[in-house]
């Protein structure tokens, strides 16, 4: 294969990460997995580490299993998924920690429309403090009216 259809692999895995997302969060974390998550729907949660972030961990061992397995003896297409769910990984934290949450004090005075929108649809999801009842569960990808409302 060539580096053409390794880049599409990656992005494509990319694109999927979001659906992926979306139903862990709405049917996992919101459902069977809500004991881990529900530290990350209370206001003012005063730890560093939440249990909510057992999750990114979850995530992360698949994508190690097809780094290992993508170049196991030459490299091939499960490496290139493999980045794809990293890069998806990467881009999760930078906009949910570190943006929308502020657990790191970067991105402070953004003016992207974009991701003034993420951040109102984050809160909107973040106004239930419960396991039901909750709306906006992508990450990347969330209603337009939200970008309207940010203007």
């Amino acid at each position: 294969m060539n580096a053409v259809v390794f880049i599409g692999i990656t992005m494509l895995t990319f694109v999927v990460m979001e659906g992926v997302t979306w139903c862990t969060h709405k049917y996992v974390m919101h459902g069977f997995g809500w004991f881990l998550h529900e530290d990350h729907h209370q206001p003012g949660y005063p730890h560093v580490f939440e249990k909510n972030d057992a999750f990114f961990v979850v995530f992360a061992i698949p994508s190690i299993l097809l780094f290992y397995f993508g170049i196991r003896r030459e490299l091939n297409y499960l490496f290139f998924i493999g980045l794809g769910v990293l890069c998806y990984g990467v881009a999760y934290f930078l906009i949910h920690d570190v943006l929308i949450h502020r657990r790191f004090k970067w991105f402070k005075n953004t003016k992207s429309r974009y991701l003034k929108g993420l951040r109102k649809a984050h809160k909107i999801h973040h106004k239930h403090l419960d396991k039901p009842d909750g709306e906006c569960f992508g990450m990347l990808l969330v209603p337009f009216k939200y970008f309207k409302k940010s203007q």
